[in-house]
């Protein structure tokens, strides 16, 4: 019998990545995403699964309409992706930012003790939780210090999800994914940034990139490898909670470097604090400027995760290495700005 998996936030860039690896395993894949949302299916239709997924309207806040699909699909599995995914944007808007990611993941596990208790619920969590980190690696254990509303959201998410197993016996799990990204990223995420704004740069769209911190280290993976870790959750005969990453850690800085390499620059750094800039030693420009626009109230300077426990309980490794992820997300970039400015 085939299994139906739902994914909710299916048109960002880990829902596309997950529906296509669910799709290569014989799931059935229902697609949830918010009518209101940005971007489109432009993600699945890169990947070539748009018409396999079957989409439906899904409002995290809107209990009812929630509660009717449930009833209706009872979901081998459930994805819980959908969020306000992006750290700056919380700062602004750190009400509507819990609403989301903690009431929203709230409803999800509430209809699904009372109508779906058989379903495998997986949720997204993050490396924001641990923020201020009290220990280098971070694991499972180490104590959690948000630095932003959006990592303080997720946090109580996790926990309700945590509550939800012990509680009522859900086999309910979470991922605590380092940075994972992708051609697929958001611009406005800081990996994604970098490549397109170096490859308008390079076919003269725009002067240079302006960066907040670049020497905050993160530990970057690849997406397309990060929801094999999703799925194998799910899968696992019992629920837990993994932390997903590398196991290596680079600063904003280097991946500038790499990315700038990929697409015929020589970046070196010159100057400090906000006077700091990257120039490109191949023509003499300035290509990379800080703007203090661009720094969080509260910055998160070093996360980089120890995998495991996911590497023992659940086989999973990353597979891609940085030199890997930059030169996918640029080599997509650079074809892309031959087009124009890039938009999505």
């Amino acid at each position: 019998m085939t299994k139906t998996a739902l994914v909710t936030g299916i048109t960002g860039q880990d829902g596309a990545y997950l529906a296509r690896a669910l799709l290569e395993r014989s799931y059935r894949v229902v697609g949830g995403y918010r009518r209101s949302a940005s971007g489109g299916i432009w993600r699945l239709e890169e990947l070539g699964v748009a018409d396999k997924v079957e989409m439906r309207e899904l409002e995290l806040l809107d209990f009812p309409s929630l509660f009717e699909l449930l009833s209706e699909l009872k979901p081998y599995a459930l994805f819980n992706l959908a969020a306000q995914s992006f750290v700056g944007t919380s700062f602004g808007q750190a009400i509507s930012t819990s609403e989301t990611n903690y009431l929203g993941l709230l409803r999800l596990l509430e209809i699904i003790r009372l109508v779906s208790p058989q379903t495998r619920f997986y949720q997204a969590s993050t490396s924001e939780m641990f923020g201020h980190v009290r220990e280098t690696p971070q694991k499972e254990t180490t104590p959690f210090y948000p630095r932003s509303p959006y990592g303080v959201s997720k946090l109580a998410a996790h926990w309700a999800v945590v509550n939800h197993r012990e509680s009522f016996g859900l086999h309910a799990s979470s991922g605590i994914l380092f940075n994972h990204e992708s051609p697929l990223r958001g611009l406005q995420f800081v990996t994604r940034k970098i490549t397109a704004q170096l490859a308008e740069v390079k076919h003269g769209h725009r002067d240079q990139v302006r960066l907040g911190n670049l020497s905050a280290k993160r530990d970057w993976g690849f997406a397309g490898d990060y929801v094999a870790a999703m799925i194998a959750m799910v899968e696992a005969e019992t629920p837990d909670d993994y932390v997903i990453a590398t196991g290596r850690t680079w600063t904003i800085r280097d991946f500038c470097r790499r990315a700038g390499e990929r697409l015929g620059m020589d970046i070196a750094f010159e100057g400090e604090g906000e006077a700091e800039r990257g120039i490109d030693r191949r023509s003499g420009r300035p290509v990379i400027a800080v703007d203090r626009a661009f720094f969080r109230p509260a910055e998160v300077d070093l996360l980089l995760g120890d995998p495991a426990k996911a590497a023992g309980r659940l086989g999973w490794r990353a597979t891609t290495d940085l030199d890997g992820l930059v030169d996918m997300m640029a080599a997509r970039d650079d074809a892309r700005a031959t087009l124009g400015p890039i938009t999505a």
